[in-house]
Order: C-alpha cells, then sequence, then structure tokens
C-alpha cells in the first residue's frame, strides 16, 4: 500500500513556513502522498441552534487548489490529493482548468478526490443547489475527462453546456484521476461505474469488506476491471499505539486497499512541530 499523511488543515495555522515544513517533512519521510480535506465555508453556529456537524466557520481550512500550487514550488514528488473536493458546489470547467494547471506544476502529480459534501450552507453561498448535487456530479465527472484529454470539448448535458471550447494546458495525466468520498449506496454504484478510487468511511471488518465486494460487482456490470479501482483507508494517530495502527494498517492491506492515510488532527497536538514528530512516529512504527 502507498502511505498518506492527512494535512492538518484545522490546526495547521496560517503560518506559510508551516505549512511548507509539514509538507516537506512527510516527503523526506518517504510519505508517497499530502492529503488534504475540503470546506470553503464554515456555518456560525451561534446563529444555528442544534448544529451536530463537525466544522464551523471557526475552523481553518486552506482553498486546496491554492494550496497545491503553493506545494508545487516546494515539493518534489510527494502526491497531492484531495480528500475530497466538495465537487457540485464549484463550476465544473473552472474545476477542470485548477486541477489541471496543479498536474502540470506538479508534474502529474494530482489525485482529485470528490465528493457532494453535506453542508447547505456551502452551497447556498456559492450559489449551487445542494438537492440535485448527486445527480451533477455525475456529469461534472463526464465533462472533467473530456476537458482534460480533449483540446476543444463541446458537450450538452442536463446541467452543462460547453460549444468548442477547450483548456489549455491540458493536464500532464490525460485524465486525471478521480476518486470518490462518502459510503451510500448510490455512492457506492458511483464509484463502480466511474471512479478510479474510493475513500471509504467505514472499517475494514466484515460489514466493510461486504460494501466493498459490492462495489467490485458495480464495477463488473459496467464492463470494468473492479480490481483497478484503488481503495485507501485511514486512521487517527489518536487511536491507540504502535500496535493497533499496524493492526489497522494490516487490516486494510488484507481487504485490498491500496493506499492507506493517516490522520493527526484532534490528537491533541500542538503546533505543526507536534504533527510533525507524529507522522514520523507512525511511519516508523508501520513499516519497521
Amino acid at each position: 500500500m502507498q502511505l498518506g499523511a492527512i494535512f492538518p488543515q484545522t490546526e495547521i495555522g496560517a503560518d506559510p513556513v508551516a505549512v511548507r515544513d509539514f509538507a516537506q517533512a512527510a516527503e523526506g519521510m518517504g510519505y508517497e502522498h499530502l492529503l488534504v480535506f475540503d470546506h470553503v465555508l464554515g456555518a456560525d453556529v451561534s446563529k444555528r441552534p442544534g448544529w451536530n456537524r463537525p466544522y464551523r466557520h471557526t475552523d481553518m481550512f486552506h482553498e486546496p487548489f491554492v494550496l497545491f500550487g503553493y506545494l508545487a514550488g516546494v515539493t518534489e514528488k510527494i502526491r497531492l490529493t484531495t480528500g475530497i473536493l466538495i465537487l457540485p458546489q464549484r463550476q465544473t470547467a473552472l474545476v477542470a482548468k485548477q486541477a489541471a494547471e496543479v498536474d502540470v506544476l506538479t508534474g502529474g502529480r494530482l489525485r482529485l478526490g470528490v465528493g457532494i459534501g453535506w453542508n447547505d450552507v456551502e452551497y447556498q453561498a456559492l450559489g449551487e443547489n445542494f438537492r440535485n448535487r448527486g445527480r451533477r456530479c455525475e456529469e461534472q465527472i463526464a465533462l472533467l475527462r473530456a476537458l482534460w484529454t480533449q483540446e476543444a470539448v463541446s458537450f450538452q448535458g442536463r446541467y452543462h453546456r460547453v460549444t468548442d471550447a477547450g483548456i489549455n494546458p491540458l493536464p500532464v495525466q490525460r485524465p486525471i484521476p478521480i476518486w470518490f468520498g462518502g459510503g451510500a449506496e448510490a455512492v457506492v454504484q458511483r464509484i463502480g461505474r466511474l471512479g478510479d478510487g474510493w475513500f471509504p468511511q467505514f472499517q475494514p471488518d466484515s460489514a466493510g469488506r461486504e460494501t466493498i465486494a459490492r462495489m467490485r460487482e458495480y464495477a463488473e456490470e459496467a464492463g470494468r476491471d473492479p480490481t483497478s479501482i484503488g481503495i485507501e483507508g485511514r486512521t487517527t494517530i489518536a487511536n491507540g499505539n504502535p500496535d493497533a495502527w499496524n493492526k489497522i494498517v494490516s487490516a486494510w492491506d488484507e481487504a485490498g486497499a491500496t493506499h492507506f492515510s493517516v490522520n493527526t488532527m484532534r490528537a491533541g497536538l500542538k503546533g505543526p512541530a507536534q504533527h510533525i514528530d507524529a507522522i514520523r512516529r507512525f511511519k516508523e512504527a508501520v513499516t519497521s
């Protein structure tokens, strides 16, 4: 499995030196990818009684494409991954352009994880429809792949229209790999039909393995090779010790995962140095 570190979005702070240091440290330790979460806006929960979602306006999130543009200049080989980008709240052609630019500037190191999200507050502010986000997402993927592989595109869909136009530069990877987040049955079907990979949000237990098996069945029904679809497991540094970390890595390996990431957020760590030390300890524990 390829080993990755999750960028500590909400705890890294706004110092560009700290951002650089974490990315370079992960690369120097031999981590193969850096995974970034995405939220454009956070809700002010003082005005929303009963809010029970994980993030709010006080939680920091660096914008993934801007962040990756910066990291392109301060890293050399670590792959950059969104896990996930909330695709339907963004303009599709602009995402195609931004992703292609990151791929060019990194020499083909982008992996685009996408999902439909849960935060209607963001959709409202960004002027997109929250209720049809799943249906639009599938059409977005078709258009993204067309824009990444053709110099000029004509596309007529339910939600998009492009007439004899294209992006320049095209990405190094044609197309850029698209992975999916989420676990609803509609998403599992979508991954089997369309995805290059999956970020499942469950444990690699018997129920998780059954879900993976269903995804692979959907892939076969779509005429695809299910073994070509990547799977990325993850754990948090707060869950246990080196023995526990090795057990979860082994469990995901046995479940067929191709990638694995460690999350250092919400573990009581203070400052970038402690996050860097945490990924160092994890790497040493699972590769010794």
